[in-house]
């Protein structure tokens, strides 16, 4: 089993209402199979210290990123704040975005994939088939192109229409563009040893009581490799 330290987690902003971080990559969201360590038991143990809780602590957890994903997410301190984030993002005033490194060009520079996606539970992969699959799950995405590199490198600004398990990367790698250092869809056509080049950088959503247009936005790991090709600060100052 591995343990992670709270004090490790970046905290961007908190209330009595929400706590927003940034997730490590290769730290579950939530408790799995492994057993290791994950993002929201962690948090709650942060919960428990700053606060002298006696006991367990309240950590609603209203939305998901994959292990190897890193970025911002936000976590509910009470229940009535999990309540309003889960309607919000039912109502799609949720919104989530992402920068993806792919290998390969986009075939427009900005467009909408919409698949059906199917989980198979047991191999925890997920794959496109056609809409009107049994069980199938539609999932749309909206990207559009920032930089292309003539390594063949391209940066992609993904925002999540649906959120779907694994959605951004089978449906990136279903077109012949697979998210760079992705093991899992991307065999054949990215390099193993280096993280995941997917990271959600931005939340929009109302305050669940104020109900104030809250933005967080989140630089990836700049010097690290794929990011360090790209000009990210610039890229993202200009959107």
């Amino acid at each position: 089993m591995k343990t992670f330290d709270f004090n490790d987690i970046n905290i961007v902003y908190e209330d009595n209402h929400l706590l927003v971080v940034v997730k490590p990559q290769m730290l579950p969201t939530c408790p799995d199979a492994s057993g290791d360590d994950d993002l929201l038991t962690v948090l709650k143990r942060y919960l428990v210290e700053k606060y002298n809780k006696t006991g367990d602590a309240y950590l609603g957890l209203v939305h998901r990123l994959d292990r190897p994903t890193g970025g911002v997410m936000v976590f509910a301190k009470t229940s009535k704040a999990a309540a309003r984030l889960a309607e919000s993002i039912s109502t799609g005033e949720f919104e989530k975005k992402y920068l993806a490194i792919t290998h390969g060009s986009m075939r427009d520079k900005r467009g909408v994939l919409k698949n059906g996606l199917l989980k198979d539970e047991a191999k925890n992969e997920v794959y496109c088939v056609p809409i009107a699959t049994e069980g199938a799950k539609i999932a749309v995405l909206e990207y559009k192109t920032m930089e292309e590199k003539k390594e063949g490198l391209t940066l992609v600004d993904v925002k999540l229409v649906t959120g779907r398990s694994h959605q951004a990367r089978v449906q990136l790698a279903t077109q012949g563009t697979p998210i760079f250092g992705d093991q899992k869809y991307g065999k054949g056509k990215t390099l193993a040893g280096y993280n995941l080049a997917l990271w959600a950088y931005e939340l929009k959503f109302p305050h669940p009581t104020t109900k104030e247009k809250l933005v967080f936005r989140v630089y990836p790991p700049i010097e690290e490799v794929p990011w360090k090709f790209f000009d990210i600060p610039t890229k993202l100052a200009i959107k």
